[in-house]
Formats: C-alpha cells, structure tokens, sequence
C-alpha cells in the first residue's frame, strides 16, 4: 500500500490511496484541475482513480468531487446524509454509491472501513484502509473534535496515521478570530489541537506504526514545526521509530510505501510506557 496527502489545511483535503493498480482519493476538496495537477505531481492520471470517497460535505473535503466524477466517469461514494447535504454538487449523473458508518465498502482490493467521528457536518466519518493482499491498514481522520473510544478502536493496529493537528492552543486564544469562531474549533465538535492529536497518537500507538502525518494544520493559528514536536515528542516516550511528517496546504507529500517503511522500522521493540 502507498499513499500520499495531495493536500491539507483549511483550502482542500485530499488523500491518495494505492494499492498495485487500485487508486482511491479519501475526500476531493481541491477543484477538478487542482486535483489533476497534484495527482500529476505524484504520478497518476485521473482516469486511473477507482472511486473517491467523501467523509463529509464541507467544502474543503468535496469542492472538486462533482466536476472530477463527471470529467472521469469516477464513482462516489457517501453516506445518505453527507450526499443529501452537498447534493448542489452534483447534477444527477455521477454514479453515486451510498455506505454506512460501520459497515465495509470493497473497492477491488482496497476495504474501507468508515466509522463514525464527531465533528460539525451532517453525518460526518473517518475511515481506516486496509490492502486485503498484504494487511497493511492507513487510518484517516481529518477532522475530528474529540477522539471517543470508537475511534480509538477503529484506529487501532494501523500501520500508518493521518491525523488532525490543528491549533496550537495559545495560537488559536490569541488569533484574530470570533470569540465565537475560536469557541466553535476548541469545541469537542471542531478540530483537535497539537497537543490533544499528540495523546491521542499515544493512545493509538503500536509496534507496528511507521508513520504519523499531522494534517489539516490552521495557518492562523497553528505551524508545522509546533505539531511536529508535540507529536514526535509524545510518540518518542513510547518508542516510536518511525517518521512524524507534515502535510501542508500547497502540495502532496511524498509517497509513503508502507511495506517499505515497515522492513526500515526493524523488529518491533517494546514500548517502556
């Protein structure tokens, strides 16, 4: 399995999962044309994407999903609520596939597993991939205001984490924002902050976790480097060998092989803590 954040932050969301010839976008908040440049960037062409999955109907995960699946005649798949909420986007002939929290979607040799998050959207998800060949399993949660103990579990054994890291605290106190808008993102229905998505990697940490990629981080009030030390911070207490990336708003990541990465963290050690 590799993937690749084509991008993440308050102007789109998008993730790229491959599995041999299998490529499925988690979200497509970017336009039609951004989401072609940046699959470009990471060497795949539209018309090999497999299905886009949306989490949620915010604009900065769905933006650019309607134009994609027409332009490519590329499937959608949604919950009710999140399609009956976005249904602006479309026009009636995408080929649209409804799932449930807690129920498996085969997409050739990709299984999604959505699971139900807490977050302001209608009928909001994360989800866990896993490479039905090989085992390897991606966890994806974007936007989540407060980690329950379903998340916990549906994230659990991941061999890689894309998780929200927001806000630094004192940033998002001191930023020029609403009182109520300040209010709204520290809320357990809003975005987690680095330190909040830092226990939460502690709590979800294994063995077998080889990479962390801190997503849709606030320019306002939050820098790459504040969420990478308190996350590589907290994961080092534990252990952790792998790597602690960044995803930033402009451009995809690199492609992170997961078997690759699984063989360079050597033999499991066993965590102190």
């Amino acid at each position: 399995m590799q993937f690749s954040v084509l991008g993440s932050g308050s102007r789109g969301n998008s993730v790229l999962v491959s599995a041999g010839e299998v490529h499925v976008l988690v979200d497509a908040g970017f336009s039609g044309r951004e989401l072609t440049n940046r699959l470009a960037l990471v060497g795949v062409e539209p018309a090999a994407i497999s299905a886009i999955v949306l989490t949620h109907e915010h604009g900065d995960h769905t933006r650019g999903a309607g134009v994609f699946a027409r332009a490519h005649g590329t499937p959608l798949l949604m919950t009710e609520g999140t399609r009956l909420a976005c249904r602006k986007l479309f026009r009636g002939n995408e080929a649209i596939q409804s799932y449930r929290a807690g129920y498996p979607v085969d997409i050739e040799r990709l299984r999604i597993d959505p699971f139900i998050t807490v977050h302001d959207a209608a009928d909001p998800v994360a989800v866990a991939v896993t490479d039905s060949g090989t085992g390897l399993r991606l966890g994806i949660a974007t936007d989540l205001g407060k980690p329950t103990v379903q998340i916990r579990h549906a994230l659990r054994g991941c061999d890689a984490l894309i998780v929200e890291s927001n806000h630094d605290e004192g940033m998002l106190w001191s930023a020029g924002y609403p009182p109520a808008v300040k209010a709204r993102i520290a809320s357990s229905h809003g975005h987690l902050s680095n330190r909040a998505a830092a226990d939460f990697l502690a709590e979800t940490f294994h063995p077998h976790l080889s990479v962390v990629v801190l997503a849709h981080l606030s320019e306002e009030s939050n820098t790459p480097r504040l969420a990478r030390a308190a996350a590589a911070r907290v994961l080092a207490q534990r252990g952790f060998r792998g790597l602690v990336e960044v995803a930033l708003p402009d451009r995809p990541t690199s492609v992170f092989d997961l078997a690759k990465l699984r063989e360079q963290a050597g033999p499991p050690q066993l965590s102190l803590f």
